[in-house]
């Protein structure tokens, strides 16, 4: 039997059924987990450890390998730069899910954007593993930029690791066996090493888990509703008086004589309200200053046209913050 599921990487068992790791078919090599999430579309949610994830970091931070830094372009992160405080390797950053953000945005301002961050990378590419974009030109620079022929892959939970690294088994190796995947929060386990050729093994990790994200506090039906699958159509609002933007029954979003424009997937139901709709369990007050974007961790963002006092009412405890303005 396997040591590792293939799809996720975590160890197999036999005897535990309602524990992870637990295999019912030995030929196919998946665990339980996997096999009910790819044959049934089942998830099983798992609680994992951020010091686990840091564990792993720490180990290849004693290797001198490559590692490829994966980053949603939608929903990053405001402390991305975090993962390399514990790695002194090369990283190729890869802005992925380009698909998403809409077309009139120029790769360049994007990749201008995370150059001015604080911490440093060989070599950067965006990306969309849905339309195959800019995938050879990534190839070639994994091939460029690599100390040996292991690959680390690393990044937030649900980057879209797996399906990039899925994009490169499909392309560039024989392989027939691809990652489980998953918009579910912590879809891989485990490390698992992808053979892609006879000198690049590609090593994919589990995600860095983002505390207070939207997407670890809704049901999977909301959660296909919030991670949007085609370009974002941003949708502006000219707030005249008081007015309140609802995003279905979790968000209340108060605002006073400004012009606001959403990011949030087109999924969603958003309306706007000129009374403040019933309270929630969370309510804060924020400033965001003209440059600035609003962001809501794993829903989107907002940008502005003038300084704005925002009173956000929120059913979860979802972290909220500004960042200087992205688009």
């Amino acid at each position: 039997m396997m040591n590792r599921c293939k799809g996720c990487g975590v160890y197999l068992q036999t005897e535990h059924p309602s524990m992870l790791g637990y295999i019912l078919k030995k030929e196919n090599g998946l665990c339980n987990r996997c096999f009910r999430m790819r044959n049934y579309n089942e998830y099983q949610k798992v609680i994992q450890d951020n010091n686990d994830y840091i564990s792993i970091l720490k180990k290849i931070n004693d290797t001198n390998d490559l590692v490829v830094l994966v980053v949603d372009l939608f929903l990053f992160h405001k402390n991305i730069e975090e993962i390399s405080q514990y790695l002194h390797n090369d990283i190729l950053l890869v802005l992925t899910k380009r698909d998403i953000l809409p077309k009139k945005i120029d790769d360049q301002k994007l990749i201008s954007y995370f150059q001015k961050m604080s911490f440093s990378f060989v070599d950067i590419e965006v990306v969309s593993s849905i339309k195959n974009y800019h995938f050879d030109s990534l190839f070639e620079k994994i091939n460029i930029h690599k100390k040996s022929d292991f690959v680390y892959v690393v990044g937030y939970t649900n980057a879209g690791k797996s399906t990039l690294i899925n994009q490169i088994i499909y392309h560039y190796s024989d392989k027939e066996n691809l990652l489980t995947t998953s918009m579910m929060p912590s879809t891989t386990l485990d490390m698992l090493s992808i053979s892609i050729h006879s000198e690049l093994t590609i090593i994919d990790t589990p995600g860095l888990l983002i505390q207070n994200s939207l997407i670890d506090m809704v049901d999977e039906k909301i959660l296909k509703k919030i991670m949007p699958k085609k370009e974002l159509r941003p949708i502006t609002y000219q707030v005249k008086g008081k007015q309140y933007i609802v995003v279905e029954d979790f968000l209340s979003i108060g605002a006073f004589d400004v012009n606001m424009t959403l990011y949030f997937s087109n999924s969603l139901s958003i309306k706007r309200f000129y009374q403040k709709p019933s309270d929630y369990c969370y309510q804060r007050e924020i400033v965001v200053k003209k440059g600035e974007d609003l962001v809501i961790e794993g829903l989107g963002f907002l940008t502005i046209t003038s300084d704005t006092v925002f009173t956000i009412d929120s059913k979860y405890d979802i972290c909220i913050y500004t960042r200087k303005k992205f688009i």
